[in-house]
């Protein structure tokens, strides 16, 4: 017998199952989809420096 495991979702906090569930951690698509928004908009941030941008040999960002 296999046991369930209940976990919440990341974003709305509702209660789900993590077997057979596609869009673990999340609840549903929907919360996944939201969540990846956020990344995409920077409303999330990782804690650490701020990486410096590449630059070529004349001191210029290779992509301005």
């Amino acid at each position: 017998m296999e046991k369930i495991i209940k976990i919440n979702c990341p974003y709305c906090r509702a209660e789900t199952h993590w077997q057979n569930n596609p869009s673990r951690p999340f609840c549903s698509e929907r919360c996944r989809m939201i969540d990846l928004g956020r990344w995409d908009n920077e409303e999330y941030t990782v804690a650490g420096e701020k990486a410096q941008e590449p630059t070529d040999d004349s001191g210029e960002a290779p992509f301005s």
